[in-house]
């Protein structure tokens, strides 16, 4: 693996918490993901399972981990699953964990081969009052692919159907919202790299450079520095093509005159940055570019220094609260009329995709941030102190053609947010100066 290894105790924390949650005679089961395979004998890069890596901290295949809180004997409250290494593994794929290595990353003592895992379970589950398993449920969720958790609940309802199934992702996902300081520091490794790149772009970015270039610049800086890579495919979106979302071609050159908007980062130790600026091709920002940009950064800064606090409700009050404020903004550059807007606000049942500044700013302002770039979050959910979410404000204008986002991602805190990218520039003057210097 590329980054360093992880703290255990983070894996340990986490079983005692979802422990914690577990009801008496209960058991859960989490497996790894599958290694994605493309045609032929191809297979793609492997990611594991975020919820077994929040548990475990095994990245690796063909893994599983039982936990029994209430097991008599000790040594079966943790337990874990591997494939069996051998020297023919080692030499086609490389190093696996042995069971010693595997309690050294995990914490875990009880470690077995994977061919004891049916002979386990065979003995536990019938005994189980509750058998709680795990399933992918986040709300955006598209994949049809069936899991190696999916097939394993298939199997114990059909050879227990007297079982009581119980689901593992509603507690794991009001676990993961809040981010230890070790999972802190894996994300601020991730923005740092993020900045690294971005600050390497600068230099780089000028009139007839491919976007494309542009991304393979990022990524050389990203895998020099630990990362697997981009956390997320890459958006390198110039001129008119800001305006699409998840713009995801780069293969344009970059004009004169030109704002080119970057959506990229990096991942680090499984964890994701997740970052958008908004920069000249030319290096220098037009009158009206720097005002459109200008009121995209003031909703930035309110919403980090304002908005965004604990106990606030996050589709109720923050998304809205933030779109009062895009409203406030559009009706100064002169794309919304005032007298419009306060009527659509006097009428509180209008749905929030109807209103007139979804034309300028048609997607939400913040996503939880984490093993997941858009991470797990419970549904009608409120802000909680060391949760981490991104800012990405945003103002796109199709009929000028070009748009802008800036997006940083933030620590949830009582006392006042921390920016994990606050060192990543971000004010027009700053960009201006540094690509000016760099070109210098």
């Amino acid at each position: 693996m590329k980054y360093a290894p992880i703290d255990p105790r983070l894996f340990v924390e986490n079983r005692r918490r979802l422990a914690a949650e577990l009801p008496p005679g209960s058991v859960a089961v989490v497996h790894s993901a599958d290694v994605p395979w493309t045609c032929a004998d191809g297979a793609m890069k492997f990611f594991q399972n975020s919820d077994m890596l929040y548990l475990s901290g095994v990245d690796q295949e063909e893994s599983t981990l039982i936990l029994h809180p209430d097991a008599a004997d000790p040594a079966e409250r943790e337990m874990l699953f591997l494939k069996e290494t051998s020297e023919k593994i080692a030499i086609w794929e490389g190093q696996k964990l042995t069971r010693k290595s595997a309690t050294t990353v995990s914490g875990i003592e009880n470690v077995q081969w994977t061919d004891r895992f049916d002979p386990v379970v065979r003995r536990l589950v019938p005994k189980a009052e509750r058998l709680f398993l795990n399933h992918n449920e986040h709300a955006r969720a598209a994949s049809i692919a069936v899991t190696p958790d999916d097939r394993f609940r298939q199997r114990m309802q059909l050879l227990h159907p007297e079982i009581r199934c119980e689901r593992l992702a509603p507690l794991l996902t009001r676990l993961r919202v809040v981010k230890s300081e070790i999972e802190i520091a894996q994300l601020q490794r991730a923005c740092d790299i993020t900045g690294d790149g971005f600050r390497r772009t600068l230099g780089f970015i000028r009139p007839g450079v491919m976007e494309y270039e542009i991304e393979a610049e990022l990524l050389h800086e990203f895998v020099r520095q630990g990362s697997r890579g981009f956390a997320y495919e890459p958006i390198v979106a110039g001129g008119a093509s800001a305006c699409v979302l998840h713009y995801l071609d780069n293969d344009q050159p970059c004009r004169d005159g030109d704002l080119l908007l970057m959506d990229v980062a990096a991942e680090y130790a499984n964890y994701n940055a997740d970052l958008t600026r908004t920069v000249p091709v030319n290096g220098r920002y037009t009158d009206r570019q720097r005002d459109v940009y200008n009121a995209v950064l003031r909703v930035f800064r309110a919403c980090i220094d304002e908005l965004a606090r604990p106990g606030v409700k996050i589709r109720e009050e923050y998304h809205k609260w933030t779109a009062r404020l895009v409203e406030d903004e559009l009706i100064g550059l002169g794309l919304l009329d005032a007298s419009a807007v306060a009527k659509e606000r006097e009428d509180e049942d209008l749905p929030e995709e109807k209103r007139l500044y979804r034309k300028y700013f048609m997607h939400g302002v913040s996503h939880s941030l984490g093993l997941d770039v858009h991470d797990v979050t419970p549904p009608d959910a409120e802000f909680v102190e060391d949760m981490v979410i991104t800012v990405e404000p945003g103002i796109y204008l199709r009929e000028e053609g070009f748009g802008v986002r800036l997006e940083n991602d933030i620590v949830i805190k009582a006392s006042g947010n921390i920016d994990l990218m606050a060192d990543i520039p971000i004010e027009v003057d700053e960009i201006e100066a540094l690509m000016a210097a760099s070109r210098g």
